[in-house]
């Protein structure tokens, strides 16, 4: 019964190795927390206009993307290996984007609502696959320009459509 027991103490033992030094453990977790954090940042701009994927998703959505690219990565795979997983994160993630984007309403059937938020998890994947790879830097600055479209282009085209109805407007008391 002893030696069964030192057997699958032993065998568990081994499944936990995948983790050989300090250097590792400190690499992956600096990796997974920068893809939630940044993915937070993104989430919490959708959840503050009231979106549908906010927080939690963003920061899932990132770390799973650093995640597929990171474990396959320390595993020893090639980078034809590592291409593919990438063009699975993409397409996994352009389902779960396909599920946020709801196309009329009542008043207009033609309205299609949700493609920023698809576009955002699409781009929290990137992101979080740059971190995953070791990226920090890359996936630091791509999440601040994600943040400057995502908040000044509503201001933005807020300002330019409201110049056009002012024009209307006057081109309206002119006739």
């Amino acid at each position: 019964m002893e030696m069964l027991l030192q057997s699958i103490g032993a065998a568990i033992q081994a499944e936990f190795a995948d983790i050989t030094d300090e250097g590792e453990v400190t690499r992956i977790l600096v990796r997974l927390l920068m893809a939630a954090m940044l993915g937070a940042v993104l989430g919490f701009e959708r959840e503050s206009k009231g979106k549908s994927a906010g927080v939690r998703t963003h920061m899932l959505v990132s770390m799973g993307a650093a995640l597929f690219v990171l474990a396959p990565g320390m595993a020893g795979a090639d980078e034809q290996a590592l291409s593919r997983v990438i063009q699975g994160i993409v397409a996994g993630i352009g389902f779960l984007g396909a599920g946020t984007i709801l196309k009329g309403n009542g008043q207009d059937p033609s309205h299609v609502k949700g493609l920023t938020t698809a576009a955002g998890l699409w781009m929290t994947a990137a992101i979080g696959t740059a971190a995953g790879m070791g990226r920090e830097a890359t996936a630091l600055i791509s999440t601040v320009l994600a943040l400057l479209v995502l908040a000044s282009m509503p201001v933005l085209v807020d300002k330019v459509e409201g110049e056009q109805e002012e024009k209307r407007r006057e081109e309206g008391r002119k006739h």
